[in-house]
């Protein structure tokens, strides 16, 4: 089984990200999109979910999988590589930073937040940064 789960780290922006400050994700014609599913769960629920019960919600969701469905899809999903969190839009683009706790629960902070700087500067933290959206 492959995870995307990060235990004691925080994911900082991307460095090529152009937001000084935190942004909801919009809506596409009207639909949510993965990063509107993936900021909707986390931020009402910080340290509830792990990196990959979030992502799987999300592929679970836009794949309309029935509940009875879920557990046999998942080990299906699981079973290759998926993109992490690095990956996301709100760290891309959005503006969010993913604290992952020792539990691998993770929680969002917006970069102009005084809890992402304090994070950033946490050495007892693992730090990487967002995947960048443009090649150099």
């Amino acid at each position: 089984m492959h995870t995307t789960n990060y235990f004691n780290t925080f994911i900082e922006i991307a460095e090529d990200s152009h937001t000084s400050i935190p942004e909801v994700p919009p809506l596409k014609g009207g639909n949510k999109t993965a990063a509107n599913l993936q900021f909707e769960m986390v931020i009402d629920h910080p340290y509830k979910y792990t990196s990959d019960d979030v992502l799987f919600h999300v592929f679970a969701v836009k794949n309309n999988i029935s509940k009875g469905d879920l557990k046999a899809e998942r080990e299906k999903f699981f079973s290759k590589g998926q993109p992490c969190l690095r990956a996301s839009p709100l760290t891309k683009r959005y503006g969010w930073g993913v604290h992952a706790n020792e539990a691998g629960k993770i929680a969002l902070y917006g970069v102009d937040s005084d809890e992402y700087k304090k994070l950033a500067k946490d050495k007892t933290l693992q730090h990487v940064k967002a995947m960048r959206s443009k090649r150099k």
